[in-house]
């Protein structure tokens, strides 16, 4: 079974205060990084790890509205969201279980959420 586990952090989310969200040139800080390269070194090593990747905050990208055969593209800081995608990693595992197993291992911050979506397959 595939899943994707989405990571929520806090420092993109729009509701975190303004001095704590991750601005222009944001990047983690090393020791953060550290943890995380090693956590992804352990799915990996684990045999579960198919893919994973980090993303820029919501100023750097775009989203393509669609309403009534209409398409909008709405630019970067100006885009309102509830809540913001900071990465991925797409995993497969035996059950939803193990893969709640492995989020729960996830070097996350006091704030962050991680978001578990299998994979549709047809």
């Amino acid at each position: 079974m595939r899943f994707m586990m989405v990571m929520i952090p806090k420092v993109y989310q729009p509701d975190t205060p303004l001095e704590e969200r991750a601005g222009e040139g944001f990047v983690p800080p090393e020791e953060d990084v550290a943890k995380m390269s090693k956590y992804n070194d352990e799915l990996s090593k684990a045999g579960v790890l198919v893919s994973l990747d980090g993303l820029h905050p919501l100023s750097k990208g775009a989203r393509v509205a669609f309403s009534n055969g209409n398409v909008r593209v709405i630019d970067g800081p100006n885009i309102e969201a509830k809540e913001v995608i900071g990465g991925y990693w797409l995993i497969d595992v035996k059950s939803k279980d193990e893969a709640l197993d492995w989020a729960k291992k996830v070097p996350a911050e006091n704030g962050d959420v991680i978001e578990i979506r299998q994979i549709f397959e047809m």
